[in-house]
């Protein structure tokens, strides 16, 4: 999997989700404990947003409704999303720069 240069690990301040437009995609960059987790950009329950929302340990909220994910995973942990969010593997390295690994 091709990875691509994404953010900063000072773009994504823990316990916060930042959005950026990568490889021509809206993902969300989470920072847990030191850990990125890459997701896809938008919520599953109505194609909002997810930049800004909260994480709460490991589960991403979203800002709109409320749907709650499982940001290691994407699995929807709860309502009103049903479905998973894709997951992106990433990689930061020693220079602070975190890269994103894309299928294809």
């Amino acid at each position: 999997m091709p990875e691509i240069q994404a953010a900063l690990l000072t773009d994504v301040p823990e316990g916060e989700a930042r959005e950026f437009a990568v490889a021509g995609r809206e993902i969300v960059l989470c920072n847990v404990e030191g850990e990125i987790y890459a997701l896809q950009g938008m919520c599953t329950h109505e194609e909002l947003p997810l930049d800004g929302g909260e994480v709460d340990g490991t589960e991403l909220v979203c800002n709109w409704h409320g749907a709650t994910f499982d940001v290691c995973t994407g699995r929807a942990t709860g309502l009103p999303a049903t479905k998973a969010l894709e997951t992106f593997a990433t990689r930061v390295d020693d220079e602070g720069r975190i890269f994103v690994a894309f299928p294809g």
